[in-house]
């Protein structure tokens, strides 16, 4: 019965959300688009949150793997 009652609110809420995303404002129509200054690529850095996302990477499988290393010790 749980699982039944999980899974209706699980379709609700999607479709839900798939009809929030339809009510958005359609792009504007092309024309003067990309002409001053609003160039593709922009100049966005991504550099400094490539190196946030690497390092909390790092700290997780570091963390895994310590807790696999404590729990085989304690096997032993």
């Amino acid at each position: 019965m749980k699982k039944i009652i999980v899974q209706i609110v699980i379709v609700i809420g999607l479709s839900l959300s798939s009809m929030a995303l339809l009510a958005q404002v359609p792009p504007p129509p092309p024309g003067g688009h990309g002409e001053s200054g609003n160039q593709p690529g922009g100049g966005a850095p991504i550099g400094g949150g490539l190196g946030i996302l690497m390092a909390l990477g790092a700290a997780y499988g570091g963390r895994k793997i310590y807790k696999a290393w404590q729990q085989n010790k304690l096997e032993e």
